[in-house]
């Protein structure tokens, strides 16, 4: 490391920015956090825990809340961003003016709000010094992480070095990083899988039980193989943590906003009244929107996810979605 004042800066003050705010300043890396919301901000550099998020988990003495973007980019050695999707377009432009070095990672799942496309690539457009990149991504819920609870993650780089950097200074007792170089693969796993969570979920709250919702585990890895293939992923790195692994996790804990939004579209609830209940982004709404274009420009074939956007973008029954995939002709598993 140089001299920088911080090893990180965090950018996002949500349950998951702190989480890995926490774990970083715990393995003894000093760690700026920054947020937009200045309120949330001045609550948790009071308060020394995220009482909206994350209640109850102390700050680390080396976890730093800093009002001043501009400072504490030129004086970290490496920024992390961990916001919403929808969101990280627009955090990468704050930080572009200040942003003068060749590396940066973020922890961000799902698709870019205005391209439609994988955020390495606008991370590539917004920040033209960019060098080396990596994506932390993986099986996790922000909670666990912040608790000190086991859980493995992959993080995936253009640069094998700049990857076990990372990957060292999240390790520890408790939290197992493996590196992989297929950040194509990382990142469609990671934004299919919320679509997948919402389909899990409805099949859960109409009733269906265990055996659907097998099945839609396992068909919905053959969609996100699929368009991970159209895309160049690596076929292996579905059946890792950042495919099957988060798939599983995502599809079958309530803990996952995406799931918990599908059963209670599934028990008949609204859109915009599920979306308050829940109070935070849930990723799947959106990227429905995003798949259900990527699949048409690469011409695969994606029936969950496709019934999921029907739902969601046009008010088709939850039921009629159910119906539609089982009526679809019988064919060799492949």
């Amino acid at each position: 490391m140089s001299s920088s004042e911080f090893s990180y800066t965090v950018i996002g003050g949500g349950s998951w920015g702190c989480a890995l705010g926490i774990l970083l300043a715990g393995n003894g890396k000093k760690v700026a956090l920054w947020d937009i919301d200045s309120s949330h901000m001045e609550s948790m550099s009071t308060d020394r825990e995220n009482k909206r998020y994350l209640p109850g988990i102390s700050f680390p003495q080396n976890l730093h809340i800093c009002s001043d973007i501009g400072y504490t980019i030129r004086n970290s050695e490496i920024i992390l961003v961990v916001v919403p999707s929808e969101y990280f377009r627009n955090a990468l432009e704050s930080i572009a003016p200040f942003f003068d070095k060749n590396n940066i990672c973020w922890a961000t799942k799902g698709l870019d709000a205005n391209s439609g496309g994988l955020l390495h690539q606008t991370a590539i457009e917004i920040l033209p010094s960019l060098k080396k990149f990596a994506v932390i991504s993986g099986p996790n819920f922000a909670k666990e992480v912040a608790k000190g609870l086991p859980t493995a993650v992959t993080v995936a780089s253009n640069d094998d070095d700049f990857a076990q950097l990372v990957a060292n200074d999240l390790h520890n007792n408790s939290f197992r990083p493996y590196i992989s170089n297929d950040i194509i693969g990382v990142e469609a796993g990671g934004a299919v899988k919320n679509v997948l969570a919402v389909a899990a979920g409805i099949s859960d709250g109409l009733g269906y039980g265990a055996n659907a919702r097998a099945g839609l585990i396992t068909r919905g890895l053959k969609e996100i193989s699929v368009l991970g293939k159209a895309l160049g992923a690596k076929a292996e790195t579905f059946s890792g943590l950042a495919g099957l692994g988060d798939l599983i996790l995502t599809c079958t804990d309530d803990q996952s906003r995406n799931r918990r939004f599908g059963l209670s579209l599934g028990q008949g609830k609204k859109t915009n009244d599920i979306i308050q209940e829940i109070g935070q982004a849930i990723e799947g709404i959106r990227t429905s929107y995003e798949i259900e274009q990527l699949s048409k420009k690469h011409k695969v074939e994606m029936p969950i996810c496709h019934e999921v956007f029907e739902v969601i973008h046009n008010n088709k029954k939850p039921t009629d979605a159910v119906k539609t995939l089982l009526s679809r002709p019988a064919k060799k598993e492949q």
